[in-house]
């Protein structure tokens, strides 16, 4: 199976919108509101990312200001709500992702976390860039015929040898006709096929195994 060609420093931001643990509540506001982002890398020294202010940090000083905290789990965010620097708001360690990580462990990252953002920094912890959302979802940008070459050159090369099997692509859904009477090449063949960053959806119409 090929490895993905595509890592975070292929889609990531690398201007990023970034703060110091001396930021103000409303200046955090207002750069997320100007640069439209849900959340800032905090940084201190040269670059070092220390945490990360989210919308989510932000937010308990609405939440709580008129009530107060009635669950245990909700002390935490009760206490933010009357943070005024982005030192006492942030979320601390920040979960980060380096730049040559592929881009599905940055998106199981951003799941197992649930966070929309996340600081890309490298060996020594300074920050590169960010990677959101909407950014890992660019691989789906890639031309049919560049997921084609792709799919030809490493995948059925390797796993097709000597048999004759076509394929199309179409809006990023790969469709495979032929023969291929081995049954056991046909889930290695779909794995393979879905491992190519930017294929949507795998149908197999092979002669003697039909799958979607």
């Amino acid at each position: 199976m090929p490895a993905s060609r595509y890592t975070v420093s292929d889609v990531m931001t690398h201007t990023a919108v970034a703060i110091g643990r001396e930021a103000s509540y409303k200046e955090i506001v207002e750069l997320m509101h100007q640069w439209k982002v849900s959340a800032v890398p905090v940084l201190e020294g040269e670059g070092r990312v220390v945490g990360v202010v989210s919308e989510a940090d932000l937010l308990p000083k609405e939440e709580f200001r008129r009530t107060d905290p009635t669950l245990p789990e909700q002390l935490e965010e009760a206490a933010k709500a009357g943070g005024v620097l982005a030192e006492e708001l942030m979320s601390s360690p920040a979960i980060t992702v380096h730049p040559d990580a592929p881009v599905a462990e940055a998106a199981r990252i951003m799941a197992r976390k649930h966070v929309k953002r996340l600081p890309v920094v490298n060996a020594l912890g300074m920050l590169e860039g960010v990677v959101s959302r909407s950014d890992l979802l660019k691989v789906f940008l890639r031309p049919d015929e560049e997921l084609e070459e792709e799919i030809r050159q490493s995948v059925l090369t390797e796993l097709t040898a000597g048999v004759n099997v076509d394929f199309a692509v179409q809006d990023g859904v790969v469709t495979l006709r032929g023969p291929l009477r081995d049954r056991a090449m046909v889930p290695l063949l779909a794995r393979a096929i879905r491992a190519v960053e930017g294929v949507v959806d795998v149908r197999i119409e092979l002669d003697g195994a039909v799958a979607a």
